[in-house]
C-alpha cells in the first residue's frame, strides 16, 4: 500500500477533487452574481481548503494507523 503508484494515483486523486470544488465554487459565485476576479478568489480559496481538508486527514490517518 506504500508503493509509487499508490501514491501518484491518491495524489492525483486528491488534486481532481480540489479542482472540482474549486470549478463548484467558482460556478456558484458567478451565479450569484460575483464578477470574475471575486469568484476566481472564491475558486482558490476553495481549492486550497480543499488540500488542506486533504492534508489534514492525512496525518489524522496516519497517526491512528
Amino acid at each position: 500500500m506504500n508503493s509509487p503508484a499508490f501514491v501518484l494515483i491518491a495524489t492525483g486523486l486528491v488534486v481532481v477533487v480540489a479542482t472540482l470544488t474549486a470549478a463548484g465554487a467558482a460556478k456558484l459565485a458567478r451565479l450569484a452574481g460575483a464578477d470574475y476576479p471575486t469568484a476566481l478568489t472564491r475558486a482558490a480559496a476553495a481549492f486550497g481548503a480543499a488540500l488542506t481538508l486533504a492534508a489534514v486527514m492525512t496525518v489524522a490517518l496516519a497517526a491512528v494507523l
